[in-house]
């Protein structure tokens, strides 16, 4: 099996932005990726482009002017991106944001249970095609939010995979 580097971290709660966040600071990802960065875009694509920076002190590959969006390759291919704060998905999930709330925007949502005596979270998952959105969540509020290829968010969850 491919290793993946993977990292990530939490997100703000919905709702206003913060104080002291500049308006329209908060950005959105989708099921295609970011605005710059699409899922099966290739390392090399995005290194040459500028994006895909390796040369850091990291665990991992980060991505110019997204510090808190981690990239997850696989046989040289992007294939899932974990994000953080301010990244929302078009319907406003983002960490923080009441599983309730997940449920009300994703009506067919598929709940995935973390094996017991782990202290992995809870999942969600939000499939439309071949992508989905998987939100880890505690039982009442999203952790940590995964996006991108729903087979590959979906093996990341069995597996335990986690940042670094």
């Amino acid at each position: 099996m491919t290793a993946a580097s993977i990292a990530g971290s939490g997100v703000p709660p919905t709702g206003p932005i913060p104080d002291g966040r500049p308006a329209g600071s908060v950005e959105i990802i989708d099921l295609n990726g970011l605005s710059n960065i699409e899922f099966g875009d290739t390392e090399d694509e995005l290194t040459r482009r500028g994006i895909l920076l390796t040369d850091l002190d990291a665990c991992g590959p980060m991505l110019a002017g997204h510090d808190t969006v981690s990239p997850v390759f696989v046989e040289d291919k992007l294939v899932l991106l974990w994000v953080g704060d301010p990244m929302r998905t078009p319907e406003g999930i983002t960490a923080g944001s009441p599983v309730e709330e997940v449920w009300a925007r994703y009506p067919q949502v598929t709940r995935l249970h973390a094996p017991q005596g782990t202290h992995r979270l809870d999942g969600l998952l939000a499939r439309s095609g071949d992508r989905a959105y998987l939100f880890l969540h505690d039982g009442r509020t999203v952790r940590k939010t995964i996006v991108g290829y729903a087979d590959w968010a979906r093996r990341l969850f069995d597996e335990g995979a986690g940042p670094c």
